[in-house]
């Protein structure tokens, strides 16, 4: 019997500072949620997502129960010290060791956030919405430290070759920040193909974010290691998790 599999970030973290993100094998999920769904509310049967989810916790191992957000592509983030699991939020943050902050992701961009000290942790989920919106601006306030002392994490995310999207949501960047536009490419008729990483880079740089690493991935393109709402509609999701390490 396989475990979870798992992708361990490549940045400088403190060594306080735990980090993972998942990928689809090593679970009991049936297709099309096969295997390692780890989302409750996409219609795989709950004891299969009880048992994907345990056996992550087992595996890692884990410090205590992610903090599962019901995430709604909008820009809560709130405290993992406070929170309640299915807290509706986008991201959640902790300063305390052994709480584990976590989002689901099946093409959005995960995000991940620590401080150069390794006193405090965030994760965020980052679709266009959530980015045209301001939800990395308020990841970094709600970490209380200059963005020059942070690190992010970008894990796999749709690529920047399968994200067709509208006018509109280009105009959404544009008209923000001009620079956005050198992240949309012309795609069939009035689509445009747009890049998320680069999106979520410029958001990071604006509140000075420039320590950035991963985001090299296309979940849509890699249907081996990735679920994809883009590509396949009814999927599983995978999670990224962060915390810090209990004394």
């Amino acid at each position: 019997m396989t475990g979870p599999a798992w992708i361990t970030p490549d940045w400088p973290a403190p060594p306080t500072v735990r980090a993972l993100a998942t990928t689809r094998s090593g679970g009991v999920s049936e297709p099309p949620y096969g295997s390692l769904n780890l989302a409750g509310h996409v219609g795989d049967e709950p004891e299969q997502v009880q048992e994907n989810r345990r056996r992550l916790r087992r595996a890692v191992p884990l410090p205590a129960e992610p903090l599962w957000l019901a995430q709604a592509h909008g820009t809560v983030v709130v405290d993992a010290a406070c929170a309640r699991a299915g807290v509706v939020a986008d991201g959640s943050f902790s300063r305390h060791p052994g709480l584990v902050c976590t989002v689901l992701t099946a093409d959005c961009l995960p995000l991940l956030l620590c401080d150069t000290g390794g006193t405090v942790v965030a994760a965020v989920h980052a679709g266009w919405r959530g980015l045209a919106a301001g939800i990395i601006e308020q990841a970094v306030r709600a970490l209380g430290r200059p963005g020059r002392r942070l690190l992010a994490w970008l894990g796999p995310a749709i690529g920047p070759t399968a994200f067709e999207v509208g006018p509109e949501v280009r105009q959404a960047f544009i008209q923000q920040d001009a620079a956005a536009e050198h992240a949309f490419h012309p795609g069939r008729g009035d689509r445009y193909l747009a890049n998320l990483y680069a999106l979520a880079r410029q958001r990071l740089a604006r509140v000075h974010v420039t320590a950035v690493y991963g985001g090299h991935w296309c979940t849509v393109g890699d249907a081996e290691r990735f679920f994809s709402y883009r590509r396949d509609g009814l999927t599983g999701r995978m999670a990224a998790l962060v915390w810090l390490a209990p004394c």
